[in-house]
């Protein structure tokens, strides 16, 4: 069985490597890497038409290809590969939730590979920014959830979308925080904007969310692991 691993912050982003890490601990083999060459954070379903896409390879079973993360799937299921039984996206830095999941490549990956009807799941981290990343406990909780959701049978075209929490490092040595299954909240993230003459540049206020009860965004917000099933 091939499991291939994309994402969109670039191949070298330390969340795709702690997604194979999870791959061993889930199944124990190696996800085979598939992934951007520079990073497409926020690129959505974009996709190379107009121009070839540069492949190349860094070992048997590592790829880095100058495209989308939709490239990067169309790229190994349809010409690297001939077996793919899964496709896991991530684990990116940073949260995927609520309809942010249109904009990101993350997701827009395994939406991919639910076109061809490949089982598939985007992973996320939402991340305090006062707080580092601890992708060590990200691989042991990754894994826990993608063993949970392979005993679910995924209707045709669907796939899931999860978001891990940012807990308080005394936390991480804890249990696997509870997996919610959930919502998507419909709320748009609100946006702060600064202008500089003519040019504005806007950030995502993330802290002031729509809390709506059972969505990803108050289950995440709340310790726990958000898990959205999605269909295309």
């Amino acid at each position: 069985m091939t499991i291939i691993l994309t994402n969109d912050d670039g191949i070298d982003a330390e969340g795709i490597w702690s997604l194979q890490q999870a791959t061993e601990i889930a199944f124990g083999v190696k996800g085979a890497i598939a992934a951007p060459l520079r990073q497409y954070s926020g690129c959505g379903h974009q996709v190379t038409t107009h121009a070839p896409i540069a492949i190349s390879k860094r070992d048997e079973h590592t790829y880095a290809i100058d495209g989308s993360p939709a490239d990067c799937v169309r790229v190994a299921i349809a010409h690297l590969y001939s077996d793919v039984k899964l496709v896991l996206s991530g684990i990116n830095h940073g949260g995927n939730m609520g309809v942010d999941v249109y904009m990101s490549g993350t997701v827009a990956a395994v939406r991919e590979a639910a076109f061809h009807n490949i089982p598939a799941i985007a992973i996320s981290h939402y991340q305090d920014r006062r707080k580092a990343f601890n992708w060590q406990w990200a691989a042991r909780t990754t894994a826990s959830v993608i063993q949970q959701l392979m005993q679910i049978q995924l209707a045709p075209q669907s796939y899931w979308n999860v978001n891990l929490p940012h807990l308080e490092a005394d936390e991480l040595n804890a249990n696997i925080p509870e997996i919610v299954f959930c919502e998507k909240a419909s709320q748009p993230l609100p946006l702060e904007f600064e202008a500089d003459g003519d040019r504005v540049t806007y950030t995502g206020r993330y802290n002031l969310r729509d809390r709506e009860p059972n969505t990803d965004v108050d289950v995440c917000f709340s310790g726990k692991i958000a898990v959205t099933q999605m269909s295309i």
